[in-house]
């Protein structure tokens, strides 16, 4: 069985299987019921980054429970 990653609940930035806090953020609170996956890489030319309200490339949850 393979380690789920883990959405930050704050940022929704996906973090690796064991993560304590989220990288980006600093946020404990983490979890595997997320949804849908987009990598953005250029946050400053992207529509989806600024609806998300996202200013670091890197792969975010669409939707996080």
């Amino acid at each position: 069985m393979a380690n789920k990653r883990l959405a930050c609940r704050e940022c929704h930035l996906v973090n690796g299987p064991d993560a304590q806090n989220c990288t980006q953020c600093g946020s404990s609170s983490l979890t595997e019921d997320w949804a849908g996956y987009v990598v953005i890489a250029h946050p400053e030319q992207s529509e989806v980054a600024d609806e998300m309200n996202v200013t670091s490339a890197g792969a975010y949850a669409l939707k996080v429970r």
